[in-house]
């Protein structure tokens, strides 16, 4: 089965042509019913179910493994499936990043494989034979962001529960269809298997809308085990990472069913730091499409501290130019279209900081830990703003939201003319 790509981003650059992958896999029906699940999760809105026509899944080809990456048509999902070494049989994978036609025609065909098909597959062409016709393959633009905020916001969760194999099957055949009710619960485990709630226990993690788990059901059979990722927060985004034959799929849901993945804004500390874009470029001049980047590889290679590359990373992240793995607790390196603009259209409320910070809006105040801001579009307008425990500001922004999104504009402009960058934690548009 050829798989047609869009033009890629190789380590060469631009390839017309790319083929990242010719040779057997392993598992053929495992391989076939998860790539149908991508196709499942990109053509259903779940927050206000409908069903819309698929988008083309996002593959990086990193020399050990194949990733396909995704998000669902309201963008309140995140899936990736990792296709490691052991679930590719035979053949050679290359390196470079771009997009993957799971249209209709290739969604069917890879339907019908049964248990003991093979699966001979080529990932793009390395010949001159025309590709398959059908539709143009694409990047959708709103992922670009949103493949930033996906990873930003799982750097956080930890591994709450993992249950075997029949555990995750069980939990996978209770899960709501795609068009049930969009109902929170409890999840936690007991004796190898997940038990559903409706009240918080002692580990319990809470997921928000849960029939947005429903594309997993797909899987059952093939499930070899089942881990929960969280954060310690009563409510936050959460990940389920379905364990396969020769393959992870992973399943990133947001805190709230209305809340997507592109309009996040995902903001971490380093944005602040002073020098941390100028690292970020000497850090992105080490990548390489790797699967797991080694952080004191890439300081040595960039001529800076282990601590700066840290820094650097999430900065990349923002920008989509790298994604966290939960199981490997790694990043790991997928090339996008160049925009440096990128970040800063990600995260508006940073650069209305930086506005502030160069009118000199910024002054001190009597009180200890406290500053004045200056509203620059309201004359006479000021806003008070604390940190003891936290952030805290007088604008009506925060009012509205308190820390649920991170700090205001007021904040972060106190945190770029102070350097007071502790605790700034992550931000949303």
């Amino acid at each position: 089965m050829r798989l047609a790509l869009a033009p890629a981003l190789t380590p060469d650059g631009v390839d017309d042509r790319p083929a990242f992958f010719r040779g057997t896999v392993a598992h053929p029906q495992v391989l076939a019913r998860a790539l149908v699940t991508l196709a499942d999760i990109t053509s259903t809105r779940y927050f206000q179910y409908a069903a819309t026509p698929p988008s083309d899944p996002v593959v990086t080809a990193s020399g050990d493994r194949l990733r396909f990456e995704c998000f669902s048509a309201c963008h309140g999902v995140y899936a990736r499936l990792d296709v490691l070494r052991e679930g590719l049989g035979g053949g050679t994978v290359a390196y470079g990043t771009t997009n993957v036609d799971l249209g209709t025609g290739i969604r069917t065909a890879l339907s019908t494989l049964g248990r003991s098909d093979l699966l001979p597959l080529a990932l793009g062409t390395d010949d001159d034979r025309p590709q398959p016709a059908g539709r143009a393959v694409e990047m959708p633009h709103r992922w670009v962001t949103a493949l930033g905020n996906a990873a930003e916001l799982q750097l956080d969760l930890e591994e709450a529960f993992t249950v075997p194999a029949a555990g995750a099957r069980a939990f996978l055949a209770a899960l709501p269809a795609a068009t049930g009710s969009a109902r929170a619960s409890w999840l936690s485990a007991s004796r190898g298997t997940v038990r559903l709630g409706a009240r918080r226990t002692p580990g319990a993690v809470n997921v928000a809308g849960l029939h947005r788990l429903s594309a997993l059901k797909r899987m059952l059979t093939h499930a070899t085990g089942l881990s929960v990722h969280a954060t310690q927060a009563d409510q936050g985004p959460t990940a389920v990472v379905l364990h396969l034959l020769g393959a992870r799929l992973t399943l990133g849901l947001t805190d709230e069913l209305w809340r997507t993945h592109s309009a996040q804004g995902a903001l971490r500390a380093a944005l602040v730091v002073p020098g941390v874009v100028e690292h970020a470029e000497a850090v992105a001049m080490q990548l390489g499409f790797e699967s797991a980047l080694d952080v004191a590889a890439l300081a040595a290679g960039a001529g800076i501290r282990v601590d700066d590359v840290r820094a650097a990373l999430p900065v990349l992240a923002a920008a989509g130019r790298v994604g966290w793995d939960l199981t490997d607790s790694a990043f790991f390196h997928r090339e996008l279209p160049d925009d440096p603009d990128r970040v800063d259209r990600s995260n508006p409320r940073l650069v209305a900081a930086r506005g502030l910070v160069a009118a000199d809006a910024v002054e001190g105040h009597p009180e200890p830990d406290a500053w004045l801001v200056r509203s620059t579009r309201a004359p006479g307008q000021q806003y008070l703003v604390r940190h003891r425990d936290g952030w805290r500001c007088t604008c009506a922004w925060y009012l509205r939201h308190g820390t649920s999104r991170g700090p205001c504009k007021h904040a972060l402009a106190v945190a770029l003319a102070t350097g007071a960058v502790t605790d700034v934690g992550d931000t949303e548009g």
